[in-house]
């Protein structure tokens, strides 16, 4: 099986932040008049960029979706592909659960992304977030075997 690994962010915030301060930087020194005071460029130099950075690191780590030999991983959350209900799976009309909880955390999807609804053998329905949702379902089912023959459970998405 071929791992699929969809990013949860990308760097081109950061870069576009950091073309940004560079164009303040160059007009700064080209241009007459009054510079901007040093701490300030140190301030712009440093805090916006580093900001942003970390937002992007943690966009990276939280929200990407991953599906291999072990399962499918959403940032640190892991469901092995062997409690994933294949037959459920492929049947695309099914619907979500209202209130399924969404893998990698947070109550709501990252913006940008829709969510697969997939449905485990015990039952439980859970939202992975993904911008490609006809890939990820393709990787999944190469990866799940058919669990068509197991006893589905009756638990609610909240336990119940």
């Amino acid at each position: 099986m071929d791992p699929y690994v969809e990013p949860g962010g990308s760097w081109r915030p950061f870069w576009a932040v950091a073309g940004v301060l560079g164009l303040v930087l160059v007009c700064d020194l080209v241009l007459p008049g009054a510079d901007l005071p040093p701490l300030l460029w140190v301030v712009a130099l440093v805090g916006a960029p580093g900001a942003v950075a970390l937002g992007c690191l943690a966009a990276r780590r939280v929200w990407t979706v991953r599906v291999d030999a072990d399962g499918l991983a959403v940032g640190r959350e892991q469901v092995p592909l062997r409690e994933v209900d294949a037959a459920a799976l492929r049947d695309a009309d099914r619907g979500v659960d209202a209130g399924a909880p969404v893998l990698g955390g947070g109550g709501s999807l990252p913006r940008g992304r829709t969510g697969l609804p997939l449905r485990l053998i015990d039952g439980r329905t859970v939202l992975v977030p993904t911008r490609d949702p006809a890939a990820l379902r393709t990787a999944l089912l190469a990866g799940v075997r058919d669990t068509s023959d197991r006893t589905r459970g009756t638990q609610g998405t909240l336990g119940t």
